[in-house]
């Protein structure tokens, strides 16, 4: 059994997690550029994500990508990634051994990309990030800091793009929070906002 090889940014091989080795069709690691000012965080990828190889695809990407356009903000100027980079079953939660396992390919990409905020989708990433209960709704725009990889960073919780789609009334808090997203992109980094041209 590999234990994991990660290279760059990309884990390249790993069979931690006998069950998601089984379901997957690919390893799928974050993207986006590797000084990123901003680092989105999921939860795992889905069906899509796991034929197409890239993190949020289908209708909650597109829910992603309309919102951080609405914030003033491009999919290829941020860095987008998931907590555990294998596609459970059935699209189920990951279990806390596979968000375990996953948790040092995790911090070294954060680290490797030492984002301005780490930007949480949902409730497994909020939680297994900040090691605690969240109430994503109620905290949802937050901005705490937390331990992670090397050093202590700044988390700004956020509900899941899929939220908005079951429920309307999220709309306004994923919109309002992408907006507090974009106020940590740093002119000096190249990271440009839609419409500073």
């Amino acid at each position: 059994m590999s234990d994991g090889a990660i290279d760059g940014l990309e884990v390249t091989a790993c069979e931690r997690c006998p069950t998601l080795v089984e379901c997957r069709s690919r390893i799928v690691n974050g993207t986006g550029p590797a000084d990123a000012d901003l680092l989105f965080v999921g939860e795992a990828p889905g069906q899509y994500e796991d034929e197409q190889g890239e993190p949020f695809v289908g209708r909650s990407g597109d829910v992603l990508d309309d919102g951080l356009r609405d914030a003033g903000l491009d999919r290829g100027d941020v860095r987008i990634t998931n907590c555990v980079r294998c596609r459970p079953p059935d699209n189920r939660d990951p279990t806390d051994d596979e968000l375990a396992n996953c948790r040092g390919y995790l911090e070294t990409e954060i680290d490797r990309i030492d984002p301005e905020v780490v930007v949480t989708l949902g409730k497994v990433p909020a939680e297994h990030l900040l090691e605690r209960d969240v109430g994503v709704t109620n905290e949802a725009g937050d901005v705490v800091e937390a331990e992670l990889g090397s050093e202590r960073r700044r988390v700004l919780i956020c509900v899941h793009p899929a939220a908005t789609l079951y429920d309307p009334s999220q709309r306004d808090t994923f919109a309002s929070t992408l907006e507090r997203a974009a106020e940590f992109t740093d002119e000096t980094s190249g990271q440009s906002r839609i419409g500073d041209f």
